[in-house]
């Protein structure tokens, strides 16, 4: 966390009052809880009118993808489909599943291109099967695996086109690339605090006036009768303090990480010559080096760096003990055994050469390891 953020959290913390009560410390938690809104809007080109606190990212997901399902589909029973891409985060893709199982929606797929692309070309084709028929289109802003970015100006615009809302999940966008909710033409658009430097629990839904949404949470209606629960206070604060110091600071920023991710990623594909790069090469985030090691396992790259002191993260999911391969990767047409073999580095505000260093030190003889355990284990 920010350290300006850890102090907003802690300062709200040793207050008293609840924000939707009438007496002096519930006055006060209010003012806390606007003030926070009205900066967190500004800091994205957002309305404060637009902001819906949520308990971080998960959340404003599922609200978003069911709730204006839901919406839609009540006010006109043929909008049933929902028109996603095809390397959605689990917060979007799960949500989806569980509306085609359990409410009859159907879904359409969006394909991408092999840096993970959406083309406005296939969102335009797939609406125009059946306009009619449309309940929401959600495609990320930036991939949390391999970094690649949308235009998704262009894609809102495409689904304007036909009438059909967009929703986009910018958690990874949010402070390392600019951006402008007004200007983008989303109509729903997910952020979350701990990925600016702010607490983990605490995100928002930016929700356009006009577009109706079924809340998942019944209670008091304390966001615009959409989301309700008593508001917190100290998460509002340290959210809206992370964004504002995270968008300042981008300019600054993303540059300074830019020039540590590409200087990791020529290291290493210089120690490692058949290192492959994912991603798109210049329409991505700035932190995130995302590549993959014919002949390893990503769990077995991750651990052997994890025992160096080195964190980072694989794309894959474990279901009964077996390894899985990246959605993302399948999706961009990767094989199998080398979408097992990937890993995602980040960096973030706390980066800096020293950390490369460490990682190019150690990648070379924990890549050779990982291959002679694969190797051992038929790993082809």
């Amino acid at each position: 966390m920010l350290p300006e953020a850890i102090a907003a959290v802690c300062g709200a913390l040793g207050e008293v009052g609840n924000p939707s009560s009438l007496h002096t410390a519930g006055r006060r938690a209010r003012r806390h809880v606007e003030e926070a809104r009205e900066r967190l809007a500004a800091s994205v080109g957002a309305r404060p009118s637009e902001v819906i606190f949520t308990a971080g990212g998960t959340e404003a997901d599922n609200l978003a993808v069911k709730g204006i399902f839901w919406a839609r589909r009540a006010a006109d029973d043929r909008r049933r489909r929902l028109i996603v891409s095809a390397i959605e985060h689990h917060a979007v893709l799960d949500a989806v599943d569980w509306l085609v199982a359990r409410e009859g929606a159907e879904v359409t797929w969006l394909p991408v291109d092999a840096y993970g692309r959406v083309a406005p070309a296939a969102l335009r084709d797939a609406v125009a099967e059946d306009p009619d028929s449309v309940a929401l289109v959600s495609v990320m802003w930036a991939n949390n695996e391999v970094g690649t970015v949308q235009p998704i100006a262009e894609l809102a615009a495409v689904a304007h086109e036909f009438g059909a809302p967009l929703h986009t999940d910018a958690v990874q966008a949010v402070g390392a690339l600019p951006v402008d909710f007004a200007a983008c033409g989303a109509d729903a658009l997910t952020l979350t605090a701990h990925k600016l430097g702010g607490p983990y629990g605490a995100g928002a839904l930016l929700l356009r006036r006009e577009v109706e949404c079924v809340p998942l949470l019944h209670g008091g209606g304390q966001e615009r009768d959409v989301r309700s629960g008593t508001l917190d206070v100290p998460a509002a604060a340290g959210l809206a303090t992370a964004a504002q110091l995270a968008v300042e600071r981008q300019p600054e920023h993303a540059p300074r990480v830019r020039a540590l991710r590409d200087r990791l990623v020529a290291g290493i594909c210089e120690i490692v010559p058949d290192a492959v790069v994912n991603g798109h090469p210049t329409q991505s985030l700035p932190g995130i080096a995302h590549l993959s090691f014919p002949g390893s396992e990503g769990d077995s790259l991750l651990m052997l760096l994890d025992a160096r002191g080195i964190e980072c993260s694989t794309g894959s999911a474990c279901s009964a003990g077996v390894a899985q391969p990246s959605h993302v990767l399948l999706a961009m047409g990767a094989a199998p055994a080398l979408a097992r073999g990937s890993l995602r580095f980040s960096f973030g505000h706390t980066s800096e050469a020293a950390d490369v260093d460490a990682v190019l030190e150690a990648i070379g003889p924990v890549v050779e390891r990982a291959r002679k355990a694969g190797l051992a284990s038929g790993l082809s």
